[in-house]
């Protein structure tokens, strides 16, 4: 199946302001740094490969909003407490602002919540999906589930681990409130003496949440683009024929669109920058240059999306990465089948592999 999606804006041909870092030195653990008037930057740790996330504390009368948690572990717990008897003494939280669903950003949603009695924003498919797999986390086992991941040549060990990342999430999130207030793209949303436009973007998590003063030129961007890296966008086995990757496109191309150059990006990673229109503009070329690596290697001979990870990842994965490239490399893979550049086939054996369409 194949859906017609608007193209996505083309910003390689045109020369725009270059990244650059206001700040190149990140705050250290216990710290904050003031990024703008009444915006204070913060970094938790985390025990993965991207090491760390950005929180944002946003002033908000006598106290601060925050931005997104860090995942629910002590270690993570002690350093809001380092925080809140730290730089912000004598300060309270005021509410919660979750970006998205996924562990490093709300894992510690419902102990904030509880422990100061605030209440949590974010979007109905935020809240939801993390709820969803909180209450059902062996839901990911099913045996349809893993049909899905053997039939694109994962192996029985990687199908296993991949269909246990509900317990590994259950392990990371705390229970959220019984009840949260919805922020809704389009809307605006009041913050002390900042007002900010509510926008969402696709592809890396559905519905995440970013917010732009337009009076500052700021935007708190969550993890829809990123300095460095670019966010996983993955294919998972409850939407086998969707086309993050095709969404996360466009809510860039969207972005760049509308925002003005000289946008500060407060990201959920790495260092706040200016060049949204440039860093827009590399990772849109790089997800072309993963396809095109795709489409040559597909011209040798029929692969299966397992076949296709090292063509994208030629370096040595241990089990955890491999699911995040397998579902990756298929994000690409299915953008290729939406662009009708690919086709399925499907063996004796209900293998699937890609191939280049006949003419």
């Amino acid at each position: 199946m194949t859906i017609s999606r608007p193209a996505t804006a083309d910003l390689t041909a045109a020369t725009y302001r270059p990244v650059s870092f206001p700040i190149e030195t990140p705050p250290a653990a216990g710290a904050c740094i003031e990024v703008a008037p009444g915006i204070l930057w913060a970094r938790l740790a985390l025990p993965f490969r991207l090491n760390h996330v950005n929180i944002f504390l946003i002033e908000d009368g006598d106290g601060y909003a925050a931005v997104d948690t860090g995942i629910a572990d002590d270690a993570t717990r002690e350093a809001w407490k380092a925080l809140l008897s730290g730089p912000l003494k004598g300060k309270r939280l005021t509410r919660l602002i979750v970006t998205h669903h996924h562990p490093d950003h709300i894992g510690l949603a419902g102990w904030l919540c509880a422990e100061f009695d605030i209440p949590l924003l974010t979007s109905q498919t935020g809240f939801l999906a993390c709820n969803n797999i909180s209450l059902s986390p062996n839901a990911l086992g099913a045996d349809a589930y893993r049909t899905f991941y053997r039939a694109h040549g994962m192996s029985e060990t990687a199908a296993e681990m991949v269909a246990t990342q509900g317990n590994y999430y259950l392990r990371m999130v705390t229970p959220l409130p019984l009840t949260f207030f919805r922020l809704v793209a389009g809307e605006k949303l009041k913050i002390g003496a900042r007002v900010f436009d509510i926008l969402s973007g696709d592809g890396h998590a559905p519905e995440q949440i970013m917010l732009y003063d337009a009076s500052a030129k700021l935007l708190l961007a969550a993890d829809q683009v990123l300095a460095r890296i670019t966010p996983n966008v993955s294919v998972w086995a409850v939407e086998p024929d969707g086309d993050p990757l095709g969404l996360y496109t466009r809510s860039l191309g969207a972005l760049a669109a509308s925002l003005p150059e000289e946008t500060l990006i407060l990201p959920g990673h790495e260092l706040p920058f200016y060049g949204l229109h440039t860093r827009v503009g590399e990772i849109l070329a790089h997800h072309e240059e993963r396809c095109e690596l795709i489409v040559s290697a597909v011209r040798s001979q029929p692969m299966t999306v397992a076949d296709l990870v090292p063509v994208l990842f030629p370096r040595a994965l241990d089990p955890h990465q491999m699911s995040f490239a397998f579902s990756e490399t298929h994000a690409h893979v299915n953008l290729l089948i939406h662009r009708e550049k690919l086709v399925w086939t499907k063996d004796a054996d209900g293998i699937l592999r890609v191939v280049l369409p006949t003419r």
